[in-house]
């Protein structure tokens, strides 16, 4: 009998370290999905077009950004590289960090709150970018000068 007790709390503490190694819903936010990528509409404060973008959530929690400003004509600067993370159920937090070339080279930091919609297809969120000179300054960690708030709606690229 003895053997068989030792044997069933075993099975029991096995259970219990792999159920502890698994994620947990809580720790991923109830997003529903790890990934995504989207093509976007931008509209400025007003609520006019800015841009259309591309914005990859990737399953690592990097995201990335392309935008079809990026060539100018007024401006020049480069694709957008960082990080997200849940933020409550169905909602993102992300930062990224871009060079920006002409008029005035310097650095930019976007902030991003992304909302999912339930089945993944689509997003809606906001996006506040602001500019850091080249030299001086932390983009990650200093206030910034607010270049503008912009809001977004997406559609999931799928395959």
């Amino acid at each position: 009998m003895r053997h068989l007790s030792l044997g069933i709390l075993g099975a029991v503490s096995l259970l219990a370290a792999v159920a502890l190694a698994l994620p947990h819903p809580q720790e991923q936010g109830n997003l529903g999905f790890s990934s995504g990528a989207y093509l976007t509409i931008i509209n400025n404060a007003e609520g006019n077009f800015a841009s259309r973008s591309v914005i990859t959530l990737n399953a690592d929690h990097t995201l990335s950004a392309v935008d079809s400003n990026q060539g100018g004509p007024t401006s020049f600067f480069g694709s957008q590289a960082g990080t997200w993370k849940p933020d409550g159920d169905h909602r993102i937090v992300g930062r990224v960090i871009n060079l920006m070339y002409l008029p005035t080279p310097g650095v930019a930091r976007s902030e991003y709150t992304i909302t999912i919609a339930p089945d993944g297809r689509g997003a809606t969120g906001s996006i506040s970018v602001f500019t850091f000179p080249l030299e001086g300054g932390n983009p990650l960690e200093d206030p910034g000068t607010l270049l503008g708030n912009f809001t977004f709606v997406g559609e999931a690229i799928t395959p």
